[in-house]
């Protein structure tokens, strides 16, 4: 009759881990909302595994560090803001070695560290943590904690957390792979600023906010002096890279809220959202005199100096359509290249010093 029962408990538990892997697989397969499939997964782990805490940590490539993001349970406020070097800790050690960790009584593991602001899982008795493994490197970690008052894990959990951490990291995958296809359809190839079609997009969104909530914005066209002496004289290479230097001038130039883009050829527009056209004149100043004072390719021994025409238009003053807003400030930079060049317009007022 015992043999029956466990032959029961293990059946069933079979079906659970069934049950538990086809609704994370249909969330999957509908979706690509990250956020969605990720709460999916570690709510299905939650239900499965019962644990006191637990969460989903992210790898910081750049910075080399692991950061909390989902972490529900009773240290959950405690870890939001927290981030963990690669090889610190228990979660640190399977993200730098990409392998999983069992560890059913902390007091005897090493690798793992109260914090002195008793941050890091202080009461912690029972640790399991297994990596999100990509195809190329690790993406993030998944970590499971219980105090003394719930039962410890054991070995049979890891194959069950490892089959979720791989469809985790399958849906982070598909996400990044989603939205690297959109950077690429409205990203200028030569520059990495948006492109003109997406300027359209933006410009219209923009006209939109900015109605409803009566802000002004500002158009600028620049276009380069000259552009076409620097290809003839040292080639289209040396020129495309000159588009994108100049391109990552303007963008450095700018607050987080503005746009650039490459219009076309050597053209930009600039889009600064809650701003006039007086305080948008003051910014195009600066931008001159930046350009005006960059000698490029120094070290290649070229030394090559350019100027630029600016057109600047406002919302709503100059027009409150994309199209004449691009067309007054097209019309006013193309006043400064057919007269002094190097300089900048107001649309309606002319070339401003």
């Amino acid at each position: 009759m015992t043999q029956r029962n466990d032959e029961i408990a293990e059946l069933k538990r079979q079906l659970e881990r069934l049950s538990l892997f086809h609704e994370v697989g249909k969330a999957l397969a509908s979706s690509l909302d990250l956020q969605k499939i990720l709460q999916t997964i570690m709510e299905k782990i939650s239900d499965f595994l019962q644990p006191d805490t637990w969460s989903l940590l992210m790898l910081d490539e750049k910075a080399h560090e692991l950061y909390y993001e989902m972490a529900i349970g009773t240290s959950a406020n405690q870890l939001k803001d927290l981030r963990i070097k690669m090889g610190e800790g228990i979660a640190g050690w399977v993200a730098e070695r990409g392998e999983p960790v069992l560890v059913e009584d902390i007091a005897t593991d090493s690798r793992h560290m109260v914090r002195r602001d008793g941050s890091w899982h202080p009461e912690a008795q029972s640790i399991v943590c297994v990596p999100v493994k990509g195809r190329e490197n690790v993406l993030g970690v998944i970590e499971l904690v219980n105090t003394a008052s719930k039962e410890r894990f054991h070995k049979e959990d890891i194959p069950i957390l490892k089959n979720l951490a791989d469809y985790a990291a399958i849906a982070i995958e598909n996400a990044r792979y989603v939205k690297r296809i959109h950077d690429l359809t409205i990203t200028d190839d030569c520059t990495a600023l948006y492109n003109a079609r997406h300027l359209n997009f933006v410009l219209d969104a923009e006209i939109y906010r900015s109605t409803r909530y009566g802000y002004e914005f500002s158009v600028i066209f620049i276009d380069l002096d000259h552009f076409k002496q620097v290809n003839d004289t040292h080639g289209h290479l040396v020129g495309s890279k000159l588009l994108w230097l100049i391109g990552d001038l303007v963008k450095g130039h700018l607050r987080l809220i503005d746009y650039a883009f490459r219009y076309g050829g050597d053209e930009f527009v600039v889009l600064l959202p809650q701003t006039s056209r007086r305080n948008a004149l003051m910014v195009v100043r600066r931008l001159r005199e930046l350009l005006n004072s960059r000698i490029f390719f120094v070290e290649e021994g070229l030394k090559v100096r350019i100027t630029a025409s600016f057109g600047i238009a406002g919302f709503p003053d100059d027009a409150r359509t994309r199209r004449e807003l691009l067309h007054l400030a097209d019309e006013a930079m193309y006043l400064v290249k057919n007269t002094t060049r190097d300089n900048i317009a107001l649309s309606g007022d002319g070339v401003v010093n």
